[in-house]
């Protein structure tokens, strides 16, 4: 059986970042979760199912693990439920293992799918590997920059414009900062109907290589994927994922709700996100929040 891989302990804030905290305005940046919500291609739709409910409980009796019931003369009953769903369900964190290139479909640190994915997932680099993040958050509001509510459909958030952006925010990136991108897809969220006029709109590979020259502990955007659709390079379908995740060790998340966070012209907070520490999962839903 595989066994929970060491989590990190004794993680501490910067002073500065949590100076960025001081009027305590908080922002909920999740999708929220729902049978039938929005997903990304390629994976399992998300589903609650009911599991125990009083009527059951009266109608079958204390049987199996229901035995501790016993007298039930005071009609004490619960409700429990079953979840299925994928962890890249919603705003949620890519782990390191999520991504795969090359002949021997290697992730981050070059452990080859062939040897190292058992039958309960990646036996490395999992969703039990990421750890909090908590630090200084920077939104990178590149519609606001244009003076537009979204961008295009398939519009590139390339180095120009992330400097155009920064520049008219009045922000500087520092390394450690998880770097926010707005495309105002989730202005239309959850209506995909409406989303698909922002379609694609994302980070390319340009901007990619800017962002990673900051180090930054997790880049996220509001899109189903971060990177541009198409990426516009031959051969590669998502090459900001290829780079950032499995080249780099650069986590990203997706499905982050930053229109509240735009609306306000907050650029730069302090930043609380907690992923599920799930091991064999590639990825955790994750509630980020916020602090201004």
């Amino acid at each position: 059986m595989t066994t929970p891989a060491h989590r990190p302990t004794g993680l501490r804030i910067a002073p500065s970042a949590l100076a960025l905290a001081g009027e305590g305005r908080v922002f909920d940046l999740s999708s929220g979760w729902w049978p039938g919500m929005p997903l990304a291609p390629g994976h399992p739709p998300f589903q609650v199912l009911t599991f125990r409910t009083p009527a059951g409980e009266r109608a079958q009796g204390p049987h199996g693990d229901l035995e501790w019931l016993g007298d039930n003369t005071s009609r004490f009953g619960f409700i429990s439920e079953l979840l299925s769903f994928c962890a890249h369900s919603g705003t949620h964190i890519d782990a390191l293992a999520h991504i795969t290139s090359g002949e021997n479909d290697e992730w981050y640190g070059g452990y080859s799918a062939h040897e190292y994915l058992g039958d309960h997932g990646p036996l490395t680099h999992d969703a039990s590997t990421l750890p909090p993040l908590l630090g200084r958050g920077v939104l990178v509001d590149a519609p606001g920059a244009l003076g537009l509510e979204t961008l295009r459909a398939r519009q590139h958030i390339d180095e120009d414009l992330i400097s155009l952006t920064l520049d008219k925010q009045g922000v500087a990136l520092r390394e450690g900062d998880v770097v926010l991108l707005r495309t105002g897809t989730m202005k239309h969220w959850p209506d995909t109907r409406a989303m698909t006029a922002v379609e694609g709109a994302g980070l390319d590979l340009d901007g990619a290589r800017l962002l990673a020259r900051y180090r930054p502990a997790a880049v996220g955007s509001d899109t189903a994927a971060v990177e541009v659709a198409p990426s516009g390079v031959a051969g590669e379908p998502q090459p900001v994922h290829r780079l950032l995740i499995r080249d780099l060790g650069i986590p990203l998340m997706e499905w982050v709700h930053l229109e509240e966070l735009a609306a306000a012209a907050v650029h730069e907070f302090l930043l609380l996100c907690l992923p599920l520490p799930i091991t064999g999962a590639t990825g955790s839903p994750v509630r980020p929040v916020a602090i201004a």
